[in-house]
């Protein structure tokens, strides 16, 4: 447990955190860096999922915190097109959870996850197991391409 206040799990931790915010950075290169020096693939899958999934629910939080009105007033959103996405999206919290991972419409799916009101529970169970599926294949490849 004490490894895992080692600065590269730190900043592992970090780097996979604000990647997962609408800061437009990525922990990819440093999570297959930190397998290439031989780092603890358990320790990094660990940091690296527990720092991304806590960025995607700080995401989510925003939007939580978003009023359906200030749409309307503030960025001249028309209320019943989001009516219409919260009908959509309410039936599929789990798979919409489970893509936050993805490059470009991931953060923005975590912050209508927010705004939609999604069980916070369900959402951070799925949207953990998508980003740790994620590092856990990156992982494995990164592995693969070192001892070839």
């Amino acid at each position: 447990m004490i490894e895992l206040l080692d600065p590269g799990y730190l900043g592992l931790f970090t780097a996979g955190f604000l990647a997962a915010t609408v800061l437009p950075l990525g922990s990819e290169v440093l999570f297959s860096t930190m397998l290439y020096g031989n780092y603890d693939f358990t320790l990094c899958l660990i940091s690296a999922s527990a720092g991304n999934t806590l960025g995607g629910m700080s995401s989510y939080l925003l939007g939580y915190l978003v009023k359906w009105e200030w749409l309307e007033k503030y960025m001249n959103v028309n209320i019943e097109k989001v009516k219409s996405l919260h009908l959509k999206i309410k039936d599929r919290i789990a798979l919409a959870s489970l893509l936050c991972w993805l490059p470009v419409i991931g953060d923005p799916l975590a912050v209508a996850l927010g705004f939609m009101r999604a069980p916070v529970w369900k959402v951070f169970i799925f949207m953990f197991a998508g980003k740790f599926s994620r590092y856990l294949a990156l992982g494995l490849i990164t592995i693969k391409v070192i001892d070839i």
